[in-house]
């Protein structure tokens, strides 16, 4: 009996990966695949400029600019007209000049938790005890034929992404979201690819976004990433009405 019951946990284990990792030791390949945590702690702004393709081909400028102090702006160029999504490390706010909209208001709900997201400049694996996130191994998946580690982010809002990442390479290449608006919960995937080296950290060019299980698929294409750009603080802050503006002597 004894010599069964070894035999059987043998065969148990040696169907146990010999790669099995815990969620820190995943999270620690990550960050050396990317770069190391020296590199990426060296860059302090980051400039990103490509386009917005939606469905049909309908195509857009696009532009962000992070700066550390979770300081975000993003802008979105269409028919001469700059929409503006902005985080000052405070508050929130937007410019939505499609109706004639010219002056800055305060991000909804939805577009407040995701700016945030968007501010965090090394990103939620990163620290992310300090950030009062809480990450856990959720097991093994394969997306398109890839093998991938699953980590469960939980952020201290509750909002709550599965980031996969490649069981070879150590990166992500897709992105679960699930947010709670007004009680209802809202799911997106968002895949991430075309990685290259930026001032020594590995960032994607390629961002493709989906609600999920919708076939309409919006991807942003960057050609250009720069670091350590100089970027005035003020870009940040929410401006002054426009009427006011044009009223100062």
């Amino acid at each position: 009996m004894r010599a069964a019951l070894l035999a059987l946990i043998g065969l148990v284990l040696s169907g146990v990966p010999a790669t099995a990792q815990t969620a820190d030791e995943i999270i620690a390949k990550y960050v050396a695949a990317i770069g190391g945590h020296d590199k990426i702690q060296a860059v302090q702004t980051l400039r990103r400029t490509g386009k917005f393709v939606g469905s049909g081909g309908f195509e857009a400028a696009v532009a962000q600019e992070n700066k550390r102090g979770n300081l975000v702006r993003e802008e979105f160029l269409l028919q001469d007209l700059v929409g503006i999504n902005a985080y000052d490390g405070k508050q929130g706010w937007k410019v939505e000049p499609w109706e004639g909209k010219k002056d800055p208001e305060a991000l909804g709900e939805e577009e407040m938790k995701s700016i945030l997201e968007d501010s965090d400049f090394d990103g939620p694996l990163i620290d992310y005890r300090k950030k009062g996130h809480r990450v856990e191994l959720a097991g093994t998946d394969e997306v398109e034929g890839t093998d991938v580690f699953k980590l469960k982010v939980t952020y201290a809002n509750g909002t709550v992404q599965y980031y996969d990442i490649d069981q070879d390479t150590y990166v992500p290449i897709k992105i679960e979201t699930q947010r709670m608006i007004r009680g209802e919960q809202r799911e997106y995937e968002t895949t991430v690819g075309d990685y290259k080296q930026v001032a020594g950290w590995y960032l994607p060019y390629s961002i493709e976004t989906n609600t999920k299980g919708s076939s309409n698929k919006s991807q942003v294409l960057y050609d250009k990433i720069e670091a350590n750009v100089s970027i005035d603080d003020r870009r940040f802050h929410r401006p002054a009405p426009v009427k006011a503006a044009e009223a100062r002597p």
